[in-house]
């Protein structure tokens, strides 16, 4: 019925949001009619439902028995139990303080998708890169040096835990050639390009990691509009979510309140249609580090 608590509780929370929404609508009840029957105010409801506030066990049993869900129904003991997981802190709550808001909710969807869809037209993706090149990136784009190491600390954390899961998300790349061109580092090393590089040809035998590059002789494409994710979830009750990140702002989008995101699964699918093919793709970045060498 639900995933398990490794997926961490910001999918948890939205598993549990989705089911709670779905209960109450299958009974023809308004949020206004429940919050009545139970003495709370609406608005209660409404930030339990869109998931910006927990639910405590007892409320959470309260709103059960509103929807016609009886002792002894196992729904109970299941969707106590995703509370329960909703209300812990993922590892990222530790910098909380160092991060914007939108950037947190999204390593929280990150943790606990099936799917990632990353395009990206200038850099190698935060999944992807070495510790040397996100250094080499962050020294040009944060001006303290300990804020610096927060983000690498961020990049690096996000995927160590990804990555040993025990079924880590399938993980489809696709580059603009810019991005492999680009000698990020070789200001102070020429070698961390070539070293990055070579990290992608390693990831990409990874059976859930698929790495595939748009060369430039495919000319102009809607990918130059900026880079952007796309999050997908086993759960079908889950929507896809959209990330786009530019310079000072992060912008997060949920399939369910925007089209954005249908458009930009599309967009996805047509990018993929001028990459190479992911074996061409990595004979394509050897050749590119044949040049750097």
């Amino acid at each position: 019925m639900v995933g398990p608590s490794e997926y961490g509780p910001v999918v948890q929370r939205a598993i549990l949001t989705s089911e709670l929404q779905r209960l109450r609508t299958e009974k023809g009840l308004t949020q206004e009619q429940v919050a009545a029957a139970l003495d709370w105010s609406t608005s209660k409801l409404i930030r339990i439902e869109g998931g910006t506030v927990g639910v405590s066990t007892t409320d959470l049993h309260a709103l059960l028995r509103q929807y016609g869900i009886q002792d002894g129904d196992p729904r109970i003991a299941t969707l106590t139990q995703v509370a329960r997981d909703a209300r812990r802190r993922g590892w990222w709550s530790l910098y909380r303080r160092e991060t914007k808001p939108g950037y947190f909710q999204y390593i929280g969807y990150e943790s606990g998708a099936s799917v990632i869809r990353v395009f990206q037209a200038l850099l190698v993706p935060g999944l992807l890169q070495t510790e040397e090149y996100a250094n080499a990136v962050t020294v040009e784009v944060v001006p303290f040096p300990a804020d610096r190491e927060v983000v690498v600390e961020i990049r690096m954390r996000r995927q160590e835990e990804l990555f040993t899961r025990s079924d880590p998300p399938r993980l489809m790349v696709l580059l603009d050639e810019a991005v492999l061109r680009r000698q990020v580092g070789g200001q102070t090393d020429r070698g961390v390009m070539p070293r990055q590089l070579r990290h992608l040809i390693e990831m990409a035998d990874r059976p859930e990691v698929t790495i595939e590059v748009i060369p430039f002789t495919q000319g102009a494409h809607f990918g130059l509009m900026g880079e952007f994710i796309l999050l997908e979830f086993a759960d079908p009750r889950l929507y896809d979510v959209l990330h786009r990140e530019q310079i000072g702002s992060t912008d997060l989008t949920v399939a369910e309140r925007d089209t954005q995101v249908t458009d930009y699964r599309a967009a996805f699918e047509n990018l993929r249609q001028l990459a190479l093919p992911a074996d061409e793709s990595i004979s394509f970045i050897e050749q590119v580090i044949d040049t750097m060498d």
